[in-house]
């Protein structure tokens, strides 16, 4: 009896030029590279294919796959090493850590002052009100993480953070596990929950600190402070995490470059 010939692996197909889902082929190239960036098939630190393997992978040139990658990497998504590869960024590495803090000392820089002292004044799991769910983009009444804690520098109390977090990703959290890593935050999202902030929006007001903010940052009430609210993002534009925070400015300033 004649065995039949074994099908081919499959191959992602492409549309044509001129279709209404058409787009240039590094994009779609890019896009399905996502993909297995959010399915976890290559973690954060970790080296992914080259881009020889990619363009055969893929059935395209390395050129195609290079621009891919050239997107990815002005995005931080991904992280070039000459001679090395390319890596999965991560929130660990030490030019990644500030990216989305822009508190800096007004006088000497953030590296000299080392790492914000945490006090988590309080963690648990609350049912979302509409605002927040509306944010995180989940149902009224959905489970979350609320966290609020107090940063300081020096001993001195700088910035008071309230943050929400989808209770299904970040089921188990606790306010120990906030409290006792030492690295950045979103370091411990990565690998204590398999979450990776890829990019963050801001709102920036001026406000005046209540009675309760007020004695969480040791100053009277009433002090004009930053409001900063932040909503952060993980692959596929999915929002993981609102964070509000009240920032004092006597010694420090917002600092943002603009290209």
């Amino acid at each position: 009896m004649a065995v039949p010939p074994s099908a081919p692996p499959e191959q992602p197909s492409f549309p044509e030029a001129g279709t209404p889902a058409f787009s240039p082929l590094y994009q779609q190239i890019k896009g399905l590279i996502l993909q297995s960036l959010q399915a976890g098939e290559w973690k954060p630190g970790e080296a992914i294919p080259s881009e020889m393997d990619l363009a055969a992978r893929y059935r395209v040139s390395q050129g195609t796959v290079r621009k891919a990658i050239d997107e990815l990497a002005a995005e931080n998504l991904v992280v070039r090493r000459q001679g090395k590869g390319t890596f999965v960024a991560t929130h660990a590495e030490q030019h990644v850590q500030y990216r989305f803090l822009k508190l800096v000392p007004d006088a000497g820089d953030r590296d000299a002052e080392g790492p914000a002292q945490r006090n988590v004044v309080e963690c648990k799991r609350v049912r979302a009100g509409a605002e927040v769910a509306r944010a995180l983009a989940l149902r009224t009444g959905d489970p979350v993480v609320q966290v609020r804690r107090v940063l300081s520098f020096d001993g001195e109390p700088t910035i008071l953070e309230d943050l929400w977090l989808p209770g299904v990703a970040f089921k188990g959290l606790s306010a120990e596990q906030m409290a006792g890593y030492h690295g950045p935050t979103y370091a411990m999202f990565e690998i204590e929950f398999g979450v990776r902030m890829v990019r963050a929006e801001e709102k920036i007001r001026a406000v005046a600190a209540d009675a309760q903010q007020a004695a969480l940052l040791g100053v009277a009430e009433h002090t004009p402070l930053l409001s900063v609210e932040r909503i952060a993002y993980t692959y596929n534009d999915t929002p993981m995490e609102l964070r509000r925070g009240l920032y004092r400015t006597e010694t420090h300033h917002y600092r943002n470059e603009l290209s």
